[in-house]
């Protein structure tokens, strides 16, 4: 499930990202999304791939990995994002939820380091 209002654009500074056409209050899920799980044998062949920065640690141990579909991947990170992420092991389903209200044309964003608050640096530059 991905909310209708969302849709793919160029940011100034990141590359693609994730917009709205719509004003989304705060708490509402707008995206439910599958993930396809990989062994944790299969991440160093990964890391040596572009997809190095889609890949998201799996499972509760953190034991495994995961490539996520639908717009998962093309969130981009911010240390004061307004979405934040969750994932369901069970299901194998990442999905996001509005943290404040979003504007019509504002970007969403989420923190890469799980928590949509949390200030610890990520592994690359950040351009916000």
């Amino acid at each position: 499930m991905i909310n209708p209002s969302l849709y793919i654009d160029l940011t100034e500074k990141k590359g693609k990202g994730v917009f709205t056409s719509a004003v989304i209050e705060s708490g509402v899920v707008i995206e439910v999304s599958p993930v396809i799980v990989m062994p944790k044998e299969d991440r160093p062949s990964l890391d040596k791939t572009l997809l190095h920065d889609y890949i998201f640690e799996w499972g509760p141990l953190k034991d495994q990995c995961c490539m996520a579909l639908g717009y998962i991947p093309m969130y981009n990170h911010s240390y004061s994002s307004n979405c934040e992420y969750f994932m369901d092991f069970e299901t194998e389903t990442i999905f996001v939820k509005t943290v404040r209200e979003i504007s019509i044309g504002e970007e969403l964003t989420i923190n890469y380091n799980g928590d949509w608050d949390d200030q610890t640096t990520v592994w690359f530059d950040v351009v916000e």
